[in-house]
Formats: C-alpha cells, sequence, structure tokens
C-alpha cells in the first residue's frame, strides 16, 4: 500500500445515497449505498445455526462521525445482501483503511471456533505525530456486535504499518500479517507478522520479506490453507527492477514459516506475459489436477509491458498448479471501468467460490458520481478461452 491511498481516502467526502444513473455496469449491483472501499467476503464455515455457510462482506467506508466498518450478509449464495451489524471504533474518527475479515476456524484462547476477527488500520489522519495502529475486534454472534481486543501493532513513527491478514497456522498459534513502513531508511517497507495464542496478547514481530534496495516494497498480504494442509501466501511486490507492482506467491509448510525473507517467490502471469499490477487478492476454488484452483484479482490488467489491456476491469486470472507455470484468464463478474492507479477503482477487490463453485462472487469498488462505492455481482468460474 503507499501512502496515496490514506491520503485520498481521508479527503474523500460522503456522497447521497442514490446511486447516479449509468453507475452499474453489466448487471453489478451496489454493496452499499454510502462511500466504500477495500472490500473482504468469507463464508461462515465454523459458526451459526448449523453452520450453513452464509457469506459476510466488509468495507471500509465514512459518515459524520468518522470511518467505520459496516458488515453485510448474503444467505442466498451472494444474490442480496442485508446490512447486520457495524464496526465502530473510536480511534476511527482519525482515519482508517485496509481492513480484514476471519473466521477462526478453532478455539484461540477462550475466542472459540467461529469467532469472527476483524482488524484495520487507524489513526492515518492524525497529523505530524501519529502513530498507525492496527487494532483487532471480534464477533462472537455472526457480525451483529463486536468488541475490542487489543492493539497487537502499532508504529513507533510517523510512517504506517498496513494491510493486516490472519491466519491459523498447523500449530494452532493465530498470526497477523501486515505491511510496514516504520524500518526506513532501511526499507521503504517490508512484510512482517506477529502471533498470539489468544487475540489479546500478541509476541514480537517477525520478518516475512524483505527485499533490498530501499525502494523495494512487498506489500498485500494475503494466506490461504490449501487442501493438503499446506498455505499459498500471495502479496505483491512494488518498484522491484522495472516492475511496478506485480503480484507473487510462496508456499509455506505450515503457515507459520514462509522461507528466506530476502527471495521474491513466483511471479504470476500468463504465458505471453500478461499480469496484475497492484492490489492482487486470491481465493481457492475446487478443481484442477492438484484438486485446488487458484484465482486472484488485481487492480490493473496489463500485458508483458506494463499496458493496460481491453479486459482492464473485466478479468480474473486462475492457476491450477499451486502458482507455478503460467495463469489462464476468467471472466470478471463485476465490471469496472478502466482501472487505474489510484486508491478506488478495483483496488483489493475480493473475490469468493459460491454455488458449489461454479460460480465466483466479487465485490469490487468503482467511482460513480464522484464517490467511490462497491458493488458485487457473481458469474462463472471458467476460462474465458
Amino acid at each position: 500500500m503507499r501512502r496515496v491511498f490514506a491520503a485520498l481516502l481521508g479527503l474523500l467526502l460522503v456522497g447521497g445515497l442514490v446511486t447516479p444513473a449509468g453507475a452499474e455496469r453489466a448487471g453489478r449491483k451496489p454493496l452499499h449505498p454510502g462511500m466504500g472501499a477495500y472490500p473482504r467476503l468469507i463464508r461462515v464455515d465454523h459458526a451459526g445455526p448449523g453452520r450453513d455457510g452464509r457469506i459476510l462482506a466488509s468495507l471500509t467506508s465514512r459518515d459524520r462521525r468518522g470511518h467505520y466498518t459496516p458488515i453485510y450478509e448474503s444467505r442466498d449464495e451472494g444474490a442480496t445482501f442485508s446490512l447486520v451489524g457495524e464496526i465502530r471504533d473510536p480511534a476511527g474518527r482519525h482515519g482508517m483503511c485496509c481492513g480484514t475479515l476471519y473466521e477462526l476456524p478453532q478455539r484461540v484462547g477462550r475466542l472459540r471456533e467461529g469467532t469472527l476477527l476483524w482488524a484495520a488500520s487507524y489513526r492515518h489522519q492524525a497529523g505530524p505525530s501519529r502513530r498507525i495502529g492496527i487494532r483487532v475486534w471480534a464477533s462472537r454472534n455472526l457480525g451483529r456486535s463486536w468488541q475490542f481486543l487489543a492493539e497487537p501493532v502499532r508504529s513507533h513513527n510517523h510512517d504506517g504499518v498496513w494491510e493486516p491478514e490472519f491466519n491459523i497456522d498447523a500449530g494452532g498459534n493465530l498470526w497477523l500479517h501486515y505491511a510496514d513502513e516504520t524500518e526506513a531508511p532501511g526499507h521503504a517497507q517490508v512484510l512482517n507478522r506477529i502471533a498470539s495464542t489468544d487475540g489479546i496478547h500478541w509476541g514480537t514481530k517477525q520478518r516475512t520479506m524483505a527485499i533490498a534496495p530501499h525502494r523495494v516494497r512487498p506489500g498485500m498480504p494475503i494466506v490461504r490453507r490449501l487442501p493438503n494442509g499446506r498455505y499459498y501466501f500471495s502479496y505483491e511486490i512494488c518498484n522491484y527492477g522495472d516492475r511496478f507492482c506485480d503480484p507473487y506467491s510462496k508456499i509455506s509448510p505450515d503457515g507459520a514459516n514462509f522461507g528466506d525473507p530476502t527471495e521474491p517467490g513466483r511471479r504470476a502471469a500468463t504465458a505471453n506475459g500478461n499480469h496484475f499490477q497492484h492490489a492482487p487478492t486470491i481465493t481457492l476454488f475446487p478443481g484442477g489436477p492438484r484438486g485446488v484452483r487458484i484465482l486472484m484479482v488485481g487492480q490493473i490488467y496489463v500485458d508483458r509491458k506494463g499496458r493496460p489491456l481491453p479486459g482492464n476491469g473485466r478479468t480474473l486470472l486462475a492457476n491450477d498448479q499451486l502458482g507455478a507455470g503460467p495463469w489462464y484468464e476468467v471472466p470478471a463478474p463485476v465490471h469496472v471501468g478502466r482501472p487505474f492507479d489510484d486508491w478506488c477503482p478495483n483496488y483489493s477487490s475480493t473475490l469468493l467460490p459460491v454455488d458449489g463453485g461454479s460460480n465466483v462472487l466479487q465485490v469490487a469498488a468503482d467511482y460513480a458520481g464522484g464517490v467511490c462505492r462497491t458493488y458485487y455481482a457473481k458469474g462463472p468460474a471458467r476460462p474465458s478461452r
């Protein structure tokens, strides 16, 4: 994440509740009536009556009271959504961005299986003496109400800590991954992680990725547990050689160890070099010879020379070899008009398999009438070729 996101988000004014004419494209529907960005989707598999697989969506929004997080729910595989809760951290008065939503697959301390966790970066608008922190909240009733747990990470200087992501490792420890700008001038940004056994008390940060020289910026960590018990680690690396912000990946054997922090991992691209620039996220689908298909969305879809392609804002990429080899194109359900390097359009969109894996649900942000809003749609998870 670059500071332009935080700065522009702070300047955005909340729009009206009416979606401007022409704002919807290709059947997409507005998720939230006001400003919305940085969406996240999860399926509830460990809580609720019958563990019924309902879908929850979160996003970053703002109103006259400050930044907050609306929580939406779908019980019809993403056909419709309804508002069920919200997170109002007092620190949201001083800015909030880049939140994440996670369901605990097992008990962690007193947090039972199925507890929802939310984390985001707060206080980026607190002025020259700001100390940005990642704050964690929990819900034990499917997002209806939320309790503050901890602030595991706080910057020791003016620089930021961004883009939190949770995972449970093979030993049952809870990890919080994040992008860290506070180690300049040695590194403009690194990826760090910190562990907990109860969600309240957290250990010392550990290095996940740091690549020389100073200008290289790994960020946007995403972790998903694979069916074979290993963990797929997705991220971007910005300013790496002649690359802008390309997606990369590694495989962790246990969700706690991620290899040599100086090793960049595998870059994701099609056979002819088409790839995403900036803000990649992934989800896991059934399929392929290894039993799992990785589906990726990124902000800008470009050719090998970095030129936006006709499918920019309308394309996903898929891989059936756990990130090895070339990726291939899949149509994106939400069409975003010409995404560019900006904090809103198609920035850190989110994907989830629905309808037994035959379709993919997407939530993405786009401008409408000068306001950043979130939209959702679902469509076939099949190759476009």
